[in-house]
């Protein structure tokens, strides 16, 4: 690997660590990096995932104070997410990857739209909110889909932060930041069960995912911090610009 690869993935790895903790973009930075340094679609794929699995280490390090009062919906959702990521770490490694590819524009571009439209500001960070009286019809829907997402992460990962985040957001009385520490965790398990899948039977490139994820755990740990300091209704805007975009980049390699 020539230097100028080598940093080409270091960076790629710090923007996308930050920009997937604070908004789940992470592949925005990431896959194309790995396309980049000439690896197959489906073993870009599955090295993004690895690297992305690593990462997310860091920036559930960085998010105990968003974590804070959620631990019964980790509980919850947590093993949700682990069983979702496996079965679509397993789709992958049976199925062609073009399967999802078609779809996923027009999810990732619905979930920006449903950013843009919702309200991030419910309760300040760090407080916990009493849900609304049609709790367990909420948490069906909520478990629903996040085990939807979870074996899309497994399966694709491109956007699935976005997906994560939207639906949480609609769906958890919460605040952006604490909303966004809590898909930071659940898709962190996702991604480590496929990684795990992944490292055993899939086509990683240890060469490349090396560089990439050491800029991915710079960048995953910085990202709270930053989350922190901006204003959630710029954040929430700015993630669901970022969104529509990367659901035009997809839609234009699928089509």
């Amino acid at each position: 690997m020539t230097p100028g690869l080598f940093a080409l993935l270091v960076g790629a790895g710090v923007a996308a660590g930050l920009v997937g903790s604070i908004g789940g973009l992470a592949s925005l930075f990431s896959y194309p990096a790995l396309l980049a340094a000439g690896l197959p679609a489906t073993s870009a794929n599955v090295t993004n995932t690895v690297s992305l699995a690593v990462g997310s280490i860091s920036t559930v390090t960085s998010s105990r104070p968003e974590l804070a009062g959620q631990l019964p919906r980790v509980r919850r959702l947590g093993l949700i997410c682990a069983l979702g990521g496996a079965a679509g770490a397993g789709l992958l490694l049976v199925t062609p990857a073009g399967v999802f590819e078609r779809i996923v524009p027009f999810l990732v571009a619905g979930a920006s739209v449903a950013m843009l439209l919702s309200n991030g500001d419910r309760s300040p960070a760090g407080v916990d909110v009493t849900e609304p009286a049609d709790t367990t019809g909420r948490r069906l829907l909520v478990a629903a889909g996040v085990l939807a997402v979870a074996v899309y992460g497994g399966y694709f990962g491109a956007a699935a932060g976005v997906l994560m985040l939207a639906l949480l957001l609609t769906t958890l009385p919460e605040s952006l930041i604490r909303v966004n520490a809590l898909k930071n965790l659940l898709l962190g398990l996702s991604n480590v069960i496929a990684a795990v899948g992944f490292a055993l039977f899939g086509p990683v490139s240890w060469s490349t995912a090396l560089p990439l994820t050491c800029g991915l755990v710079l960048g995953a740990w910085a990202g709270p911090w930053v989350a922190r300091r901006l204003p959630s209704r710029l954040l929430r805007i700015g993630i669901g610009l970022a969104g529509l975009s990367l659901a035009a980049k997809l839609g234009w390699n699928a089509f």
